[in-house]
């Protein structure tokens, strides 16, 4: 079972500062990729699926400058080899072509170093959601701004500890316990996301041992059951079902509470 539990945040001054600058070079890194895949794409569809800028002639798509999967960056898989030995290439996505070009981008713009990778990696996977969106019948990926970027994830290396949480390279934080998480669930992931009011962290926590809810589709269902509070029960059904309480009722007797 899976589930979010979402906190406010309560960061020092230099956290704050420093949530605020990654959300700002996020962006920026958000947007560099989306225009990356779309030039590389214009180009393809003007000049071939594999052509040499220069001469505008058909090139081996070892040598060729324009990736055919749209992201700049080494399109081929390097020493990867099968079950019998023999080197294999097999061609990359454009996420994983950019994700593979994060250590470039450190050393090219040492600032963004100062940024945890998995925060890097979801940042390009949430691009690669965006044109998933887009191939399913939505809209094309927008350039974003201030106002519709807002937020980062961290996929590993979250702990927490009472009423403090830890996300790394921002170091411990902490946030109102509204919900304490229960026994048995484990973080697999949580999102960072600027408000008005402040920060918010979104927590996914799961339970493996509680199984998912499937929902069924519309024209699946047969019957729909209304439900309403009870007085001396707890739920009245529609179709003339009561369900009891798990609870004792308590008895009163003169203002006293008599188990």
């Amino acid at each position: 079972m899976l589930t979010n539990y979402v906190y406010k945040l309560h960061p020092n001054q230099t956290q704050d500062s420093k949530m605020s600058n990654w959300v700002d070079m996020l962006r920026s890194h958000f947007n560099w990729c989306l225009n990356d895949r779309i030039t590389h794409y214009s180009q393809q569809f003007i000049q071939g699926n594999y052509c040499d800028i220069r001469t505008q002639s058909e090139a081996c798509p070892l040598t060729s400058c324009v990736s055919k999967n749209g992201a700049t960056g080494e399109p081929w898989k390097i020493g990867k080899t099968d079950k019998e030995g023999k080197v294999k290439n097999p061609r990359r996505n454009p996420g994983d072509i950019q994700i593979t070009a994060l250590p470039e981008l450190k050393a090219a713009r040492p600032w963004f170093a100062g940024i945890d990778s998995t925060v890097l990696q979801q940042n390009v996977k949430r691009l690669d959601t965006a044109y998933k969106n887009f191939f399913d019948g939505r809209g094309f990926p927008k350039f974003k701004n201030r106002s519709n970027f807002t937020s980062f994830t961290f996929m590993m290396g979250v702990k927490i500890q009472g009423s403090k949480i830890y996300l790394p390279k921002l170091g411990w934080m902490r946030f109102y316990n509204s919900r304490p998480i229960p026994n048995g669930f484990t973080v697999k992931a949580c999102t960072v996301r600027k408000r008005q009011n402040g920060w918010y962290v979104s927590v996914r926590i799961e339970d493996k041992s509680i199984p998912d809810y499937t929902t069924k589709h519309l024209k699946d269902v047969v019957k729909v059951i209304g439900c309403d509070m009870g007085l001396t029960k707890l739920v009245h059904l529609s179709d003339g079902t009561q369900i009891e309480p798990t609870f004792r009722t308590p008895n009163w007797h003169i203002g006293r509470w008599r188990g």
